[in-house]
C-alpha cells in the first residue's frame, strides 16, 4: 500500500485543513494510507523518507534548518511532492531550501479575484488528457518559476490590473523533479470549493498520482 503525508496550516483564508482532507479523500480513494497533521515538523520526521507522497497545504510559516534538510533529502531520494495554489508557492517563504525544492514563489495576484483563462499546452501528457482551455474565477497567481519545470498549462495576463504585465504568460500547472523525486504543482484552488470544478479536480487528482513514488 502506498503512503502519503498531508501537512496543513497557515492562513485560514485558504481553508488549509479542509483542503488537506480533500487531498486525503482523493488519495484514499486510490488505495493510499494517508496521515494528516498540522505539525510542520512531520515534514522532517525520522520516517519522512518512507512516504510515497508528501502534500504540504501551508501558507507562510517556518521550518527549521534540520527539518528542512531531512524533508529535502526525502524528496531527493524519491518521495513525491505535490501541492495546489498556496502549497509550494507560499509555503515557508523565507526558506531558501523550500524555494529551490518547490520550483515556484508567489509574487502577487493582480486584481485579486478575477476571471481569467487557463490554457493547456499542446502535450500528450496524461495529466492534461481531454482538458481544453477553460475560464476560471479566482486569484490569478503571478509567480517566479524555476525555468527547468515542464509546463502543462498557462494563463496570460490581460494587463487590466497591471498594465506593465500585459501579455505575460505564466505557468499554472507544471511538473518537475528534485533529485529522484517527482514534483507536481497547480496554482488552481484558492478555496477548496474550487476543486469541485471538474477540470481543476481532475488535474489535481492526476498530478497527485503522477508525483507519488
Amino acid at each position: 500500500m502506498k503512503t502519503a503525508l498531508v501537512v496543513w496550516g497557515g492562513l485560514e483564508l485558504h481553508e488549509p485543513e479542509k483542503g488537506a482532507h480533500i487531498v486525503r479523500e482523493i488519495l484514499e480513494g486510490e488505495g493510499f494510507s494517508v496521515d494528516v497533521t498540522a505539525d510542520y515538523t512531520a515534514l522532517g520526521g525520522e520516517n519522512v523518507g518512507s512516504y510515497d507522497l508528501i502534500v504540504p497545504q501551508i501558507t507562510g510559516g517556518e521550518l527549521d534548518r534540520e527539518n528542512s534538510i531531512r524533508f529535502c533529502a526525502a524528496i531527493e531520494a524519491g518521495t513525491g511532492l505535490a501541492g495546489f495554489h498556496h502549497a509550494l508557492a507560499t509555503s515557508f517563504p523565507g526558506n531558501a531550501r523550500m524555494r529551490f525544492l518547490g520550483g515556484c514563489t508567489f509574487a502577487t495576484h493582480p486584481g485579486d479575484i478575477i476571471s481569467y483563462q487557463v490554457d493547456p499546452k499542446p502535450t500528450d501528457d496524461p495529466i492534461m488528457a481531454g482538458i481544453t482551455s477553460f475560464e476560471h474565477t479566482s486569484e490569478q497567481y503571478y509567480m517566479h518559476v524555476d525555468p527547468t519545470v515542464e509546463v502543462l498549462a498557462t494563463t496570460t495576463f490581460s494587463g487590466e490590473h497591471a498594465f506593465w504585465k500585459k501579455g505575460a504568460e505564466m505557468p499554472v500547472v507544471y511538473k518537475s523533479a528534485y533529485g529522484h523525486g517527482r514534483v507536481f504543482y497547480t496554482a488552481l484552488g484558492h478555496k477548496p470549493a474550487e476543486l469541485d470544478k471538474p477540470e481543476i479536480k481532475t488535474i489535481l487528482h492526476r498530478g497527485l498520482l503522477w508525483a507519488a513514488r
